[in-house]
């Protein structure tokens, strides 16, 4: 089974969040046995942030792995899992809220594909990037 650094680079809508990750040296990390559970904006999250913001977090090696290391949990949870809690900590060290009375919702992000296996872990695809505070 590909892992989920693969699963990103071959999956089509994930060029940003592929291109951040090679940015902020968070490949090998990511390709450990993990495992991990990975909230992953796709393409069009990103779009959603302010013009510019990507070029600057890329220029800012530091502030993306912290950014995107509040989208990574250690532990393998997928939907089921995660109905359980009201929050997850991530790697970075933050809290991420979790609802999943109504839609399956990661703070502010709507998780549109959950439950993505990997041989290190899971993705939940979300349609908004995730910010801690």
């Amino acid at each position: 089974m590909a892992d989920i650094v693969d699963i990103a680079v071959n999956t089509e809508g994930f060029s940003t969040l592929v291109a951040a990750v090679k940015a902020a040296n968070l490949v090998e990390t990511l390709k450990t046995p993990g495992p991990f559970t990975v909230f992953a904006p796709n393409d069009a999250a990103f779009a959603k942030l302010p013009p510019g913001t990507v070029q600057t977090l890329v220029d800012n090696p530091p502030q993306l792995a912290r950014i995107l290391t509040y989208h990574v949990v250690a532990g393998k949870l997928t939907k089921a899992d995660l109905s359980q809690v009201d929050s997850v900590d991530s790697v970075e060290g933050s809290p991420i809220s979790i609802n999943c009375a109504d839609a399956f919702e990661v703070k502010n992000a709507t998780v549109i594909a959950a439950d993505i296996e990997a041989d290190n872990g899971i993705i939940h695809v979300i349609d908004n990037v995730i910010l801690m505070g």
